[in-house]
């Protein structure tokens, strides 16, 4: 798809985040690849997916720009999304739109800090769009300076040095749209209209959600937990008791 394509089709829109871990019950590529079905008819301008077997299901199902992740964990690093060159690559043989990768100041297990890592990214796909998953306003100024595309401020409340950031971070998303001459996504802790809404006005350029549209697991527990319910096991527990 041509970079100009992308621009306009994300630019002020909303881009879906269609992942599953393994331990929830809607790990499927295909399953994903419906989820990224509903979220088109839905509205949605974009999709944000994890793994090479997601990305290719999605993309036959779908249309819409792709930003591709692959989370992979290396033994003495905290940095997990598309962390090396190897799922950099993967990525780009793929053919995802935009590529997503760590861009905060942890090391990096293949490189010696986060500018060579770029760099050679660079040099070897010179046309490859990429975005930057960032914690903090430092972190994003230096990636808008490195070159990164899009600026996200997906790992903001993700990492040790910003625990205790309130979500989702407007405060970040308004100061890095005002500042970094990049085009901000704003990603992280969205889960309702009016805050993605207070993410526009804080000026994102365009915006992520997932966990609040995608898992149904997690939105379940949230519903009951904010309201105080019991829970299927606890009424399995009490009908239990009372035929003892």
């Amino acid at each position: 798809m041509d970079k100009a394509v992308v621009y306009n089709r994300l630019a002020g829109g909303l881009i879906v985040s269609c992942q599953a871990l393994k331990d929830e019950p809607l790990y499927s590529s295909y399953i994903m690849s419906r989820m990224a079905y509903a979220a088109k008819e839905g509205g949605a301008v974009g999709i944000r997916a994890n793994s090479i077997s997601d990305i290719r299901e999605i993309k036959k199902t779908v249309d819409l720009p792709v930003i591709g992740i692959i989370k992979q964990k290396y033994e003495g690093y905290e940095t997990v999304i598309t962390p090396t060159r190897l799922e950099v690559e993967a990525l780009v043989l793929e053919g995802v739109e935009i590529i997503a990768l760590d861009c905060t100041i942890r090391p990096h297990p293949s490189e010696k800090n986060l500018e060579d890592f770029i760099y050679k990214i660079r040099d070897k796909f010179p046309d490859q769009l990429l975005m930057a998953d960032c914690s903090n306003y430092a972190e994003g100024m230096a990636a808008a300076r490195l070159g990164m595309d899009f600026i996200g401020t997906t790992l903001s409340g993700y990492t040790d040095y910003t625990r205790n950031r309130q979500l989702p971070d407007v405060e970040l998303i308004e100061q890095l749209s005002r500042d970094c001459g990049k085009p901000v996504i704003a990603e992280g802790g969205i889960k309702t209209p009016d805050q993605l809404a207070s993410a526009f006005k804080a000026g994102a350029w365009a915006a992520v959600v997932g966990s609040a549209i995608t898992r149904p697991r997690e939105i379940t527990r949230e519903f009951i937990q904010g309201a105080g319910c019991r829970t299927q096991e606890f009424k399995e527990y009490k009908q239990k008791g009372e035929s003892e």
